[in-house]
């Protein structure tokens, strides 16, 4: 319901016989594009901010292109990138890139792939990944330390830089192992190409970096490289066949794609890194050891294609665990409900919170109560006028229900902001006049902002967040903001003192106070809210145990470091100091 701007995508296609081979099978040398174009569609739901694609050309003579980029910007990128492509973009390794912005900076220049060029084929380097990095900071520090001048202050172009650096020494190192062996002119340059050990790039890059990540890069003389952080926070998926080996950030995305069943496709694990020789040799190693299972629960909720067979069932076993809660906010009275969802995300938690319900009360009714209408053109308008026309975004079924005897059940996947409740949901549904409005959540309540890829970095944006403030305001009890905000400013980054303003308050009342805040004026049906617990969460993905927006635990230094300094930063605005 409340759009997040998330994680992005990645796809990458490595070609394991000559283009003819496909040619002459396929009828076509764009056998390699029109498949990333598909992994590339099929994960549109990562990333409508931009797009990019990368290609190497193995066979490519001297003084011509080997290595060639495309990116665009806005929803319809995919589309305007691949217009672009012409028979020059022929060749044997492909990546691609949807992205989504977790920082607010916006330009084609952040669009990735992020590209190094270099006029020896072994040192250019194209990167592109689904992460967001919580120590800029002392990477950039690390780097500048070495003499580097970076020309972008961003993520991926201080890793693109570190990486580069390392990718340098690494040429290096093979340079002084040729000429030791007598090698000289471009019997040199091959054997660089041919024993370029990305792995050992990767070794002396990535534990640097703190964060989430699936990192994906290709080489100028034919290497590639995906690697998912130690943490196992961001997901990488990959296949391998005698024709192709593929990654992308979703399974779905690979079965439709290449026509395989899901245990033909594997998971990159914590800390590991799937490589690719120039002349196509597959090795799978572990680059940094894993530091915990914290793969993001908010995958399997919202973000995930549902399309996954696993995430198809986590999420019907979310919806169907909320039955306890649900049949005692509306006092068993299932003969006069209407059970129904958000679309359209929702609608696999719909299908859980119905069976479960089914199994205590058959004559349980469903309808299809909300509809989500397009976007309207709210540009037009300004002030109350825009306001009002954003209420209208979605729309209802008129007579679903019996005004002022039934009760209406409805089923979102998250409640981040609350800001579409309360400027558009609850006023929409108001006007077929429940009896009551129970409103379910198939997460927990959201009290932490994310900082691994995810576009929620201020806490204040959280409805749980301003509900416990409110709280804390009602109940005098303002010391316990001062004494949190002194914490945070003071004590070491391994404790997230944040935890402490939700301390005193218990779920119930935290639900009570966002009922409170976010009823519209005007609106008189009684409405409760009901969130998934974090038991239930971890019952139902197992698998997914990162919890961390819901807790408050995060699972590296950088995640806890930027949640105290959103809490200062938070109190310096409230306070005036800024």
């Amino acid at each position: 319901m409340e759009q997040l701007k998330h994680e992005c995508g990645v796809a990458m296609i490595r070609l394991l016989k000559p283009l003819s081979y496909y040619e002459k099978k396929f009828g076509t040398w764009r056998y390699g594009l029109e498949k990333l174009y598909l992994m590339m569609e099929k994960q549109h739901n990562r990333g409508q901010e931009g797009a990019g694609l990368a290609c190497v050309n193995l066979d490519a003579p001297a003084g011509s292109e080997y290595m060639f980029r495309e990116r665009a910007e806005g929803k319809d990128a995919i589309t305007e990138i691949f217009k672009r492509v012409t028979d020059s973009f022929a060749g044997q390794l492909y990546m691609g890139h949807l992205r989504y912005s977790t920082t607010g900076r916006s330009g084609l220049q952040y669009v990735h792939p992020f590209l190094r060029r270099n006029n020896w084929r072994a040192k250019n380097l194209c990167l592109c990944g689904n992460f967001n990095m919580t120590n800029v900071d002392e990477v950039f520090n690390a780097i500048t330390a070495t003499g580097q001048h970076p020309r972008i202050y961003s993520d991926t172009y201080i890793m693109l830089e570190l990486m580069g650096h390392r990718l340098d020494r690494e040429s290096e190192r093979l340079y002084n192992i040729a000429v030791g062996k007598g090698l000289t002119g471009t019997d040199i340059t091959a054997f660089i190409e041919d024993n370029i050990d990305i792995v050992n790039v990767l070794r002396t890059s990535t534990p640097m970096f703190d964060g989430g990540y699936v990192l994906c890069g290709i080489t100028g003389s034919g290497e590639m490289f995906a690697m998912r952080d130690p943490w196992a926070i961001r997901p990488a998926f990959w296949y391998h066949d005698d024709e192709v080996l593929v990654v992308a950030s979703e399974r779905p995305v690979i079965q439709t794609t290449f026509d395989v069943p899901a245990d033909s496709v594997c998971e990159l694990h914590a800390g590991e890194a799937l490589a690719v020789t120039k002349d196509g040799a597959l090795s799978l190693t572990t680059v940094i050891p894993q530091k915990g299972n914290h793969a993001c629960s908010f995958e399997r909720i919202y973000f995930s294609r549902g399309s996954d067979c696993d995430i198809y069932r986590e999420r019907k076993k979310l919806g169907e665990q909320l039955t306890p809660a649900i049949m005692k906010a509306v006092d068993g009275d299932v003969a006069h409900t209407v059970f129904s969802y958000i679309p359209n995300t929702a609608e696999v938690a719909f299908h859980g919170m119905t069976e479960g319900v089914r199994r205590l009360d058959q004559r349980i009714r469903t309808e299809k109560v909300v509809w989500k209408d397009i976007k309207l053109r709210t540009f037009i308008a300004e002030g109350t006028e825009r306001n009002d026309l954003a209420a209208h975004v979605y729309d209802v079924t008129y007579g679903s229900l019996q005004p002022y005897e039934d009760n209406l059940v409805i089923i979102d996947d998250s409640i981040v902001r609350g800001t579409t409740l309360k400027e558009s949901i609850f006023k929409i549904l108001d006007r077929l006049h429940p009896k009551k409005i129970v409103m379910v959540s198939s997460s927990p309540q959201i009290r932490y902002p994310d900082y691994y890829g995810i576009d929620m970095s201020r806490l204040e944006e959280l409805c749980a967040f301003r509900a416990a403030i409110a709280l804390i305001e009602e109940r005098g009890m303002g010391q316990l903001l001062d004494d949190t905000y002194r914490a945070c400013k003071e004590q070491p980054v391994s404790e997230n003192h944040v935890r402490a303003v939700y301390a005193p308050f218990s779920v119930e009342e935290i639900n009570r106070k966002i009922v409170e805040m976010l009823r519209p004026e005007g609106v008189q049906t009684p409405i409760e809210l009901v969130f998934q617990s974090i038991e239930g969460l971890h019952e139902a993905c197992p698998n997914h145990p990162g919890d961390w927006y819901f807790t408050g635990r995060y699972p590296t230094p950088g995640g806890i470091r930027m949640a105290n300094k959103a809490f200062v930063c938070y109190m310096d605005k409230r306070n005036n100091k800024l």
